[in-house]
């Protein structure tokens, strides 16, 4: 069993920055990856960025590259998701979920574990 807590969420203007943490616990990591993903209203759940828990290596979506960056704080089994530059676009509400590398990214279903996920809100 993962228990996974978001924080970090809120409120911002376009063009300002907001940092998202997703504290994990329970089962070893090593062979799993974090993904971040997002849903606004009426819309499917999309991904955003995905680092693996052993390695670190990150994955992003195109809409956030250059913009978002997701790292983790092993020591504090902790996501991060650093969030510059934010458009009205990205208002939504945010996940972070856990499932094995052996599995594709991009998909929702292939994540086993999820937060309560959390409100960003960005206004023009």
């Amino acid at each position: 069993q993962v228990h996974l807590v978001e924080s970090g969420g809120g409120s911002v203007q376009a063009g300002g920055s907001l940092r998202l943490s997703c504290a994990a616990s329970g089962r070893t990591f090593s062979s799993y990856r974090m993904g971040w993903f997002r849903q606004g209203p009426g819309e499917e759940r999309e991904f955003v960025a995905a680092i693996n828990w052993s390695g670190g290596t990150t994955y992003y979506a195109d809409s956030v590259k250059g913009r978002f960056t997701i790292s983790i704080d092993n020591a504090k089994n902790t996501v991060y998701l650093q969030m510059n530059s934010l458009k009205s676009e990205d208002t939504a509400i945010y996940y972070c979920a856990n499932g094995p590398v052996s599995r594709s990214r991009h998909y929702a279903r292939n994540y086993d574990y999820w937060g309560q996920g959390i409100q960003v809100t960005v206004s023009s």
